[in-house]
C-alpha cells in the first residue's frame, strides 16, 4: 500500500469536514445511464457544479481561511483566480468576517467578477493572465499584510478539497474508479488522501487538458515542471506547474493520469448538459471527456467528478456548438454552385431530402478567387450523428457538389 503524505492525512480531512458541517451541503451522486452504457458498468457523476459558489474550491478556500489567527483575519486575505477560487475565498471570507480582494485578469469572464464582487470582495483586474494575476496578489499581500490564500498549494486548501471523497466513498461505497479534473491537483490530493485513509482498493485518476498537462511533464523530469502549454477552454485546469504538496501526495497515491483533448471537453459538456441536465464548465467536464475518449480504460463502478459549473452563457452558446460538432450532429461546409437562378434553392432541397437541417447559410458572389460563373455557399447544418453526417457528404459529393471545410 502506498503511503499517505505527511502534510495532509485522513484526520487532516476529518477535521476539515467538521468546519465545514454547517457551511456547505454534500452535493449528489447521480447515476448516468448513458455513460454507464457507453464503458460497460455503472458511472455516476459527483455534482460539484450545485456546490455553493458553484464549485468545489469553496470548500478548501474556507478550511483555509477558518483556519488562520484572529490577527491573520483581520489583516484581510488576498487571492489571484480567473474565477471559481476567486468566488470561494470571496464567500468564506465573508462568512468569516475578513476583508477579501482578489486579483483576477483583465479578460476574466464578467458573470465570475460579478460573482466575485456580489460575494463581497473587492477585485482587482490586472494583467493579461492568472500568472500576472498571481504575482500582483503576492505583492499586494506584501504591502498590506494581508494573508494570500493559495488555490491549491497548502495543506489546509488540500484538507478542505479532501472532504469531497469521504463524500463519494459514503454515497457510492461500491466505487472502484474516481476521475478527478486536474489542474494545480488539490482536489484529486484530496480525494487520494481521503480515498487512501477508507478504501485504498479505490483507483483515482487525474484529467488533464491535452493543451496544458503540466502532470504527466512532472511526473517524466521527476519533480513538479513547469510547461508552455496551449490555449484551452478548460481555464480551470489550465495550469502550468502542478503544485508541490499535490504532487508529493499524486506522485504516491494516484493510479494515473490521461489528457482530453478540446474536442472531447466540449462533447463532455454537450452531454452534462443534454443528458445529465447539469450545467457545467469545460474543466468541470473533462472527467466525462475522458470516459468518452478512454470508455474502456476505467474499472467501474466508476465516479466521475464535476468540478464546477461557473460558465459565461456566451461561452456556453460557442461551446454547445463545438460540442455538436464533435458528436457529428453539426455540420460546417463551403460548397461552389454555379451562378444561376435556382442553383442554391436546389443544393437546400436536396439537404432536405437528406433529413439535415440547415441551420444558416451565407451568399458569396464576388471574392476574387471565385470565377465569374460561380458562387461559394457557406451553410451550417443540423444532422443526427456521425453516421448521417458522413451519409450526407457521400450523398452531396455522390451527386457533384464540391464541398470544403475549414
Amino acid at each position: 500500500m502506498a503511503s499517505i503524505s505527511p502534510l495532509v492525512q485522513p484526520d487532516d480531512i476529518v477535521a476539515a469536514r467538521e468546519l465545514l458541517r454547517d457551511v456547505i451541503s454534500p452535493t449528489p451522486v447521480l447515476y448516468s445511464r448513458v455513460l454507464s452504457e457507453a464503458v460497460g458498468g455503472p458511472v455516476f457523476l459527483k455534482c460539484e457544479n450545485l456546490q455553493r459558489t458553484g464549485s468545489f474550491k469553496v470548500r478548501g478556500a474556507y478550511t483555509r481561511i477558518a483556519r488562520l489567527s484572529d490577527d491573520e483575519r483581520s489583516s484581510g486575505v488576498v487571492a489571484a483566480s480567473a474565477g471559481n477560487h476567486a468566488q470561494g475565498v470571496a464567500f468564506a471570507a465573508g462568512l468569516l468576517g475578513a476583508s477579501a480582494t482578489v486579483v483576477m485578469p483583465e479578460r476574466a469572464p464578467i458573470p465570475k467578477v460579478e460573482a466575485t464582487r456580489g460575494y463581497g470582495a473587492s477585485v482587482v483586474l490586472a494583467g493579461a493572465s492568472v500568472e500576472d494575476a498571481l504575482e500582483m496578489a503576492l505583492d499586494f499581500a506584501a504591502r498590506t499584510g494581508s494573508v494570500f490564500i493559495h488555490p491549491f498549494n497548502h495543506p489546509d486548501v488540500v484538507a478542505g478539497q479532501g472532504t469531497v471523497g469521504f463524500e463519494i466513498i459514503e454515497q457510492c461505497p461500491q466505487v472502484k474508479t474516481i476521475l478527478v479534473p486536474v489542474g494545480g491537483g488539490g482536489l484529486a490530493a484530496g480525494i487520494a488522501v481521503a480515498v487512501q485513509g477508507l478504501d485504498p482498493s479505490v483507483q483515482v485518476v487525474g484529467v488533464q487538458a491535452e493543451a496544458v498537462a503540466a502532470y504527466q511533464a512532472s511526473f517524466a523530469a521527476g519533480q513538479p515542471t513547469a510547461v508552455v502549454g496551449r490555449p484551452s477552454i478548460a481555464d480551470g485546469i489550465a495550469v502550468h506547474r502542478p503544485g508541490d504538496i499535490a504532487y508529493g501526495i499524486l506522485s504516491e497515491l494516484a493510479s494515473g493520469f490521461v489528457t482530453v483533448s478540446e474536442a472531447a471537453l466540449a462533447r463532455g459538456l454537450l452531454l452534462c448538459l443534454e443528458r445529465a441536465k447539469q450545467v457545467v464548465e469545460p474543466s468541470g467536464a473533462a472527467a466525462v471527456a475522458a470516459l468518452l475518449s478512454h470508455p474502456g480504460e476505467f474499472e467501474p463502478p466508476i465516479v466521475a467528478v464535476l468540478s464546477g459549473g461557473n460558465i459565461d452563457p456566451l461561452l456556453l452558446s460557442k461551446l454547445l456548438r463545438h460540442g455538436l460538432s464533435a458528436a457529428g450532429r453539426f455540420l460546417g461546409f463551403r460548397c461552389r454552385l454555379p451562378d444561376y437562378p435556382g442553383a442554391l434553392a436546389g443544393l437546400l432541397r436536396d439537404l432536405a431530402d437528406l433529413g439535415a437541417n440547415v441551420l444558416e447559410v451565407s451568399h458569396e458572389r464576388l471574392a476574387p478567387t471565385l470565377p465569374v460563373d460561380e458562387v461559394e455557399v457557406v451553410l451550417q447544418v443540423e444532422t443526427r450523428g456521425p453516421e448521417h453526417c458522413e451519409a450526407v457528404k457521400a450523398k452531396l459529393r455522390a451527386d457533384g457538389y464540391t464541398l470544403s471545410f475549414s
